[in-house]
């Protein structure tokens, strides 16, 4: 009978010790703009995000126990770093995700590569994270400054704005904004006539507009984003620069962008997106469930960008039981991502990933049939299309052949 007992003993402590080998921990800090700017764009909704994809893969019933924890980085690259450090040192974080404001991301970027974490980037939007300064660590999940002038910036070109003036926000994400889209405009022969850096983040665009009207170039292309991009717009119709024929490039505008600047004021406007809530089935689900949690607000791309990347990074934890980070990231790499956001895509090489990209033009008030009903497709662009070449990034990741 001892013998026996202690047999079933041996056995249920192996089985024990079994289930405890089983359990992975993760620990997620979502970095973002938390009361600026950009608060609308990222801020508490992808935190929302992030516990969604969390909840959705039922991590806890695959012995994955995910926590996940917030900061504010104010756009301020010393700020995201002091706090990047600390989550990796201190705090035992696995996992930066999120981080708009491209100046912070490259900083995260290269922190989370000397400690050997993961980071998943869906806020900002430099393609320098996949080119020159790619890490075998991050990914770049939504979108970047390629993708946004290849949409928008091709469009326009092709529609007949063959003459371009920047207004360009003087930090990272302003000049590669500038910078891919110039190139896109060159391309398709188009000619860039001028350029004026603008503090960020700023209020008063006037000044920078009457330059760009002065210059009588057929397009203005804004290379901004958020509050920047919002009150550019908005002071470009109180100088009557749109009714007298020049066009307003918003190449990167966001859907909350859109809902604060009303369809009165943004109608007709072109952009260009990775998501939006009412694509398909599977982002008009999602959404209302977001909304929900989220006050009634409807997911932004970048939010969505969290949710996605968060939900294949479980995955990649699930298929490995490990949370090391080479060997996550080669799984996340390996397999083809599929969610119901941004549909079956890969991660190349270099961490970007790749998606469909989509065409938008803002719906007017009069073709607006609820609330949140701001757009309307005007074309997709398929992924090999909308984002750089692999070999053509200066990635050091990537093997010539």
């Amino acid at each position: 009978m001892k013998l026996k007992t202690f047999l079933l003993g041996t056995a249920l402590a192996g089985l024990l010790a079994g289930a405890a080998e089983a359990q992975v921990s993760v620990k997620i800090g979502v970095m973002n703009d938390r009361s600026g700017l950009y608060a609308d764009i990222s801020g508490e909704g992808s935190v929302v995000a992030a516990r969604m994809a969390a909840e959705d893969f039922k991590a806890k019933d695959k012995g994955i126990n995910v926590e996940i924890i917030s900061a504010d980085h104010q756009n301020k690259p010393d700020v995201g770093s002091n706090i990047a450090r600390q989550w990796y040192d201190t705090d035992g974080v696995d996992v930066i995700t999120d981080v708009p404001t491209s100046s912070v991301a490259l900083a995260i970027n290269q922190i989370t590569k000397d400690k050997n974490k993961v980071f998943l980037n869906s806020g900002a939007a430099s393609s320098d994270l996949t080119g020159a300064q790619c890490s075998p660590n991050t990914v770049h999940w939504t979108y970047d400054t390629v993708m946004l002038a290849n949409g928008t910036g091709g469009a326009m070109v092709k529609a007949g704005g063959d003459t371009w003036f920047f207004l360009t926000a003087d930090y990272a994400f302003g000049h590669a904004l500038e910078r891919d889209t110039s190139a896109v405009v060159v391309k398709n022969g188009g000619k860039v006539l001028g350029a004026v850096k603008t503090p960020f983040p700023g209020t008063d665009f006037s000044s920078f507009l009457l330059q760009a009207q002065a210059s009588k170039a057929k397009v203005i292309g804004l290379a901004n984003a958020g509050g920047d991009t919002i009150n550019s717009i908005k002071q470009a119709g109180e100088f009557g620069i749109t009714q007298a024929g020049q066009k307003l490039a918003g190449l990167l505008v966001f859907s909350s962008d859109v809902k604060a600047l009303s369809l009165q004021t943004a109608q007709g406007l072109v952009l260009t997106e990775s998501f939006y809530w009412d694509l398909n089935d599977g982002t008009r689900e999602f959404s209302k469930r977001f909304a929900a949690k989220a006050g009634g607000k409807m997911p932004t791309m970048v939010q969505a960008g969290v949710y996605g990347a968060v939900l294949h990074y479980l995955k990649a934890v699930e298929a490995t039981k490990s949370k090391d980070a080479a060997v996550v990231m080669a799984k996340m790499k390996e397999m083809p991502t599929d969610d119901p956001l941004f549909g079956k895509g890969i991660i190349r090489a270099d961490g970007r990933k790749i998606h469909d990209a989509y065409l938008f033009e803002v719906k007017k008030p009069n073709e607006s049939k609820g609330e949140w009903d701001l757009y309307k497709l005007i074309s997709k662009i398929p992924g090999d299309q909308a984002f750089r070449p692999l070999d053509a990034g200066g990635c050091a990741l990537v093997k010539k052949s």
